[in-house]
């Protein structure tokens, strides 16, 4: 009993000597690049990527602005003097997609009577125009006004 004990001893000491020669040269052979070349590599891609802005659908433009827009002017990004001037949304639950009808605009000027179902709402391409909104709005109140002046005047006079 006592020499299996002994060659049992034997046995693990030469294992675990021949476990650590193993692990050496396993470390020499899986060895990695020094850190100094890692660090720049990764540290300059990381810090010169800017993060890019994701662009937004109609109904996520719309959203920020009164009654979802209802009024105003949006065109997609690579459109050149044409617009929709907005008539009525249909919004699903989640309140980024849905359905848009509107007027075309070209050049400011309204290109058509009716409104037409506007496509391509769910692209990410959408922006708000805001110089054709307010020259549309003010318009009409100008002329109310100047009309409330002369119906003054002749009732004054």
């Amino acid at each position: 009993m006592a020499t299996a004990l002994a060659n049992r001893a034997a046995v693990d000491r030469t294992l675990s000597l021949l476990k650590l020669s193993f692990s050496f040269v396993r470390s020499f052979s899986t060895a990695s690049p020094s850190p100094s070349v890692q660090d720049p590599n990764a540290s300059s891609s990381a810090s010169k990527k800017p993060k890019r802005k994701k662009k937004k659908n109609l109904f996520e433009v719309a959203q920020f602005l009164p009654n979802w827009g209802l009024g105003y002017h949006m065109a997609k990004t690579h459109w050149t003097g044409v617009s929709y001037q907005i008539t009525k949304i249909n919004l699903y639950k989640d309140g980024r997609h849905g359905k848009a009808w509107g007027v075309v605009h070209k050049e400011g000027l309204p290109a058509a009577d009716a409104a037409k179902k506007i496509s391509g709402v769910h692209k990410r391409c959408w922006k708000y125009i805001p110089n054709l909104t307010n020259a549309t709005e003010s318009a009409p109140n100008l002329s109310k006004s100047t009309e409330t002046v002369l119906k003054a005047e002749v009732q004054a006079s």
